[in-house]
């Protein structure tokens, strides 16, 4: 019986590396690496070896007899990608390099990122802001293929980042790709400080003095605003707030939430959109035991929340969450998925999408169009209206609704309406914030940079969501950092690291005397 790739996919090629017949694409040596949601098993070519399953980090590759019902469509999923479609051949490393490589050097390529090192190249002393996926990608680049020393720090008391702090607590097995990041926490040759502020306790002239380089994985910790009326209404939210409550962040306090609002408006239909569609109408009782925050968890318990609207401003062909995410709302215990069919084009652009389209994912699912001016119906639900944008927060002193515009149809006229709902979510991205002492580019919200290497700033790199922007899932860290971690030892070869003024164990000494609080490993 041949393997399949299901939900919680990551993208980080882990299983890839370990398959003996090359049956899992696309590979981080193709070109349609990175563009596809998922990775996919060949059911032709698997021999059933199981290598890719005990490999993969967040638990998404299962045997096809034993995929649980709501999983068992992947089956088809990854046998769809391979028809009509020869997988590329991979890219050999000899035709990226114009090297000799002879007994002085060592070359790999990981991932597609090709690298000459000396034989006798000194180890270095890199220090890595950030314990979310983008840092510990590059720590666990540099710790397996070098032999640097890392000073690993987290403002936060906890490490994980995203991992912790960000994934929804009904994603488990996406959560255990922190357990794969956590064992290099006590690695001989890492030290960790957590509970230290870069900016704040110590310097960034400090750090760097302190290290032969220095790597920014502060990921993008602001959110994009709509910039309509009525938006600082209470009751009108961040989604990016709101996870943080749920996930029990630091930064968010335990009533910040209040969840009496029958009907909650979300505006966004990424996947950040549905993990908070889910978590307000999930049985609080399937939560219990998941890592949710208990200040949420009781929340929930006593929520009046039954309907949750999801908007988006194009139609479901264009949705911007991933299928697989999609895929599982049809699947929620106790919760009914409806598609709004206030605009004809919904119901074609589902009809008409072919078996790989991201919108024949709702082909049988309830088409309705509701009385929005009404409170919601019994039960609980998820409705998903397309071709909506909203202009206006309604409301004296709290959201009361929300004015939107439908867009045009094959009228040519777009239309308005109101939707009753006494808390709006805006779920429409997160935003970079500007970090000390580095550049800044306030249009992308993000560090400019060249490979990793920060514009201006030599022995400084970033990594992550604060160089690439707020895109691409926990995987896609894997190669931005190894493209990072590649610039860095291409600096050092070539002799462009600025020499550090304080060894490593003068730094630590320096953290302890800035913050006493700090946890330091």
């Amino acid at each position: 019986m041949t393997y399949a790739i299901t939900q919680t996919c990551c993208s980080d090629a882990t299983c890839v590396a370990v398959c003996p017949v090359n049956c899992i694409h696309p590979t981080p040596q193709e070109r349609a690496f990175g563009s596809t949601e998922m990775l996919h098993i060949d059911p032709k070519t698997c021999i059933d070896c199981g290598a890719c399953a005990d490999a993969c980090p967040v638990d998404a590759i299962f045997p096809l007899d034993s995929l649980p019902v709501a999983q068992r469509e992947y089956a088809t999923i990854n046998a769809a990608y391979y028809e009509d479609q020869a997988p590329e051949p991979a890219k050999e490393v000899e035709e990226a390099l114009d090297v000799d490589d002879g007994p002085n050097f060592h070359v790999w390529d990981e991932p597609s990122f090709p690298r000459v090192l000396p034989s006798d190249f000194v180890p270095l002393k890199v220090a890595v802001v950030g314990t979310g996926p983008a840092g510990m990608y590059a720590v666990q680049d540099l710790l397996l293929h070098t032999s640097a020393e890392v000073t690993l720090i987290d403002r936060l008391p906890v490490a994980g980042g995203l991992v912790r702090y960000g994934v929804a607590p009904d994603h488990p097995a996406t959560k255990k790709v922190g357990d794969t990041f956590a064992r290099f926490h006590t690695h001989p040759r890492v030290r960790l400080h957590l509970g230290l502020e870069v900016g704040a306790d110590i310097t960034p002239q400090e750090l760097a003095a302190h290290h032969d380089a220095v790597i920014y994985a502060v990921g993008a910790s602001a959110d994009r605003t709509l910039s309509i009326p009525g938006e600082e209404l209470p009751g009108s939210i961040s989604a990016r707030s709101f996870v943080s409550w749920y996930n029990g962040h630091p930064d968010t306090a335990p009533d910040a939430i209040e969840l009496s609002a029958e009907r909650v408006v979300v505006v966004g239909n990424g996947n950040v959109a549905l993990d908070v569609a889910r978590i307000l109408l999930a049985d609080p009782d399937s939560l219990a035991h998941t890592e949710i925050a208990d200040h949420a968890l009781e929340a929930l318990r006593t929520s009046k929340v039954r309907e949750v609207v999801l908007l988006g401003r194009r139609g479901p062909e264009d949705a911007a969450c991933t299928r697989s995410e999609l895929l599982a709302l049809k699947h929620l215990p106790g919760v009914d998925l409806i598609v709004d069919d206030h605009d004809p084009r919904t119901a074609r652009a589902i009809e008409e999408a072919g078996p790989k389209d991201k919108a024949a994912v709702l082909q049988g699912v309830v088409r309705d169009s509701g009385d929005w001016a009404q409170a919601p119906a019994q039960g609980r639900r998820i409705v998903l209206r397309f071709h909506c944008t909203p202009v206006e927060i309604l409301g004296e002193e709290a959201v009361e609704a929300v004015r939107v515009t439908e867009a045009a149809g094959e009228s040519g006229e777009s239309g308005e309406g109101t939707i009753r709902a006494d808390m709006m979510l805006r779920a429409i991205g997160y935003r970079g914030m500007p970090v000390a002492g580095l550049p800044f580019d306030e249009t992308t919200g993000t560090v400019p940079h060249q490979g990793g290497r920060v514009t201006g700033r030599p022995g400084t790199y970033v990594v992550g969501w604060i160089k690439r922007g707020p895109r691409g899932g926990i995987g896609a860290n894997r190669r931005c950092a190894a493209e990072t971690v590649t610039t860095l030892l291409a600096d050092a070869v070539a002799g462009a690291l600025p020499a550090p003024r304080s060894a490593p164990k003068a730094f630590r000494r320096l953290a302890r005397r800035r913050n006493r609080k700090a946890a330091l490993r």
